[in-house]
């Protein structure tokens, strides 16, 4: 029979070693902490002797000199990274300026030391008082900074106390974005922990051999279809500024997977993009099934023609030029009262702010990001300052407040950082990563995707993200192929840049909610 060929029944049996593997890993997932970690073991807890000695302390809190003390004792606790990732500054979770907490049951702090190992010299500059470093008088819990920790690094804390036994609870509270916080038993206090437990290197080969023994089978055949769903052929993505970093890395992932593809992204701005998209309503079937446009928003240059899907849930920010203190944000009616023209220098809105001219660094009509910031935060209103400059220029125009159109997110990010006094709007994950620039909170809350996402946060400048087509993409058109490689394989993506995938369930309900 056909199906018990050798190349089948190689296959099948590759299958079930992969099968089995897959639930070998499935328990080793359900058992083995995640890639990021943070251990912490008790090395030492003693009663206080004359033979006690604690080192040389690199940081010191504290005196360790304090006599008669009830039930004094010194614990050597050593904090670790034992993961397989690097942990940075903005992997701790905690909403305190520091990024975990030690706690000692039923004792009193009275002093730290702090030590670190050879080759670690840049730990120390972190045990600051100024980076939530410390303690409380009469105390139990130590405040740590958020330390950067390569893979394998530690640093021990000698800790001085008193009215407690030893043994007593000790905990360290805090949490590791994607990782957690733990404690470790079982090794010896400067082993490094194994990369890989033997159990894990046991499924790697496994599951090594059975993919290259199945590689081996497809390359002999000498049968390479392409990935189900994937089309060749030329497509022209354009439309929103905002959302082109994501879509510039979705293009780059079908092309990788889906040989024969060619994905230009060419982002003009959402009115522009599809305004372009509507224009190809003389041409022919095979242009118009050959561009996609995105739009920050329904954009009001599509009619009946066009088609939109929902992609994702975007949230924008308002930004100001770093050197403008606004730490408790704007509220509403203070922007709408900045952008009506009624506002000429930030000492009018507010006095304790600089006698400064107010700059509104803002898009031209073809941006999607604009049109959301209006129908959103300026409740539908037109920006009610004409454009008095190309480039925000204060000499050219001496009336207050000054106002320019950009034609780009990324250049209304860089005329704020540049000019004292000036404010903007932009897609968020863009604006978190540029220098000069400060997020400005809407009514007391900040732009934060996680906290629309899980808690259900009002933020009100946030906007859906549609993909426009003309007409329903053609079967087998690259288009069509390329909008559902975005549903299925750029959840991931869509993510990483900041924004909510519609195709997900939570996701599905905001995008219908701000629809």
């Amino acid at each position: 029979m056909e199906w018990l060929s050798a190349e089948n029944v190689i296959a099948v049996a590759t299958a079930s070693i992969g099968i089995a593997a897959s639930v070998a890993m499935v328990w080793y997932e359900r058992h083995i902490p995640r890639r990021k970690r943070i251990g912490y073991r008790v090395q030492m807890d003693n009663p206080i002797g004359d033979d006690v000695q604690s080192g040389r302390p690199n940081v010191r809190l504290g005196s360790f000199d304090a006599p008669n003390m009830a039930n004094g004792t010194l614990v050597l606790l050593r904090i670790e990274n034992d993961g397989s990732e690097s942990i940075g500054l903005d992997d701790y979770t905690s909403r305190e300026l520091n990024g975990l907490t030690v706690e000692f049951t039923d004792r009193t702090i009275h002093g730290v030391s702090v030590t670190q190992p050879q080759g670690t010299d840049h730990l120390m500059s972190h045990f600051t008082p100024h980076s939530g470093f410390g303690y409380d008088d009469d105390g139990n819990k130590l405040r740590l900074p958020r330390v950067p920790l390569n893979r394998g690094e530690y640093f021990k804390l000698l800790v001085l106390l008193s009215g407690g036994d030893v043994g007593r609870d000790i905990k360290l509270v805090g949490g590791i974005r994607d990782g957690v916080v733990r404690p470790n038993r079982g090794a010896l206090p400067d082993d490094k922990p194994p990369l890989f437990s033997r159990a894990a290197r046991v499924i790697t080969i496994v599951l090594t051999a059975s993919v290259l023994t199945l590689a081996t089978i497809i390359i002999a055949r000498d049968d390479n279809p392409p990935p189900l769903g994937c089309e060749k052929g030329e497509l022209t993505v354009t439309g929103s500024t905002a959302f082109a970093p994501v879509v510039r890395d979705l293009a780059k992932e079908y092309e990788k997977d889906c040989e024969g593809s060619d994905i230009v992204v060419d982002a003009r701005g959402s009115t522009a993009g599809v305004g372009e998209l509507a224009d190809l309503k003389g041409g022919s079937a095979k242009s118009r099934a050959s561009m996609i446009a995105f739009s920050d928003g329904r954009s009001t240059r599509a009619d009946a023609a066009l088609e939109a899907e929902s992609i994702a849930l975007s949230v924008f920010t308002l930004v100001a030029n770093g050197g403008l203190n606004l730490p408790e944000g704007l509220t509403l009616t203070q922007v709408r009262r900045l952008y009506s023209g009624e506002i000429g220098h930030w000492d009018e809105l507010d006095p304790s702010l600089p006698h400064r001219r107010v700059v509104l660094v803002s898009r031209d009509a073809d941006s999607g990001t604009r049109q959301v910031f209006q129908d959103r935060v300026l409740d539908g209103r037109w920006e009610g300052v004409p454009s008095t400059s190309l480039d925000c220029d204060l000499a050219v125009d001496r009336s207050a407040p000054v106002r320019c159109e950009l034609n780009s997110t990324e250049d209304v990010l860089k005329k704020v950082a540049l000019i004292p006094g000036a404010i903007g709007f932009s897609e968020l994950n863009q604006a978190n990563g540029e220098k000069g620039v400060k997020l400005v909170p809407l009514n007391g809350d900040i732009a934060d995707v996680d906290a629309i996402e899980n808690d259900g946060n009002p933020y009100p400048y946030r906007g859906v993200e549609y993909a426009y087509t003309y007409g329903a993409p053609p079967a087998g058109s690259l288009a069509g192929s390329f909008l559902d490689y975005i549903r299925n394989n750029g959840q991931n993506v869509i993510r990483s840049h900041g924004h909510v995938p519609c195709s997900t369930e939570a996701g599905g309900q905001l995008c219908r909610d701000d629809d």
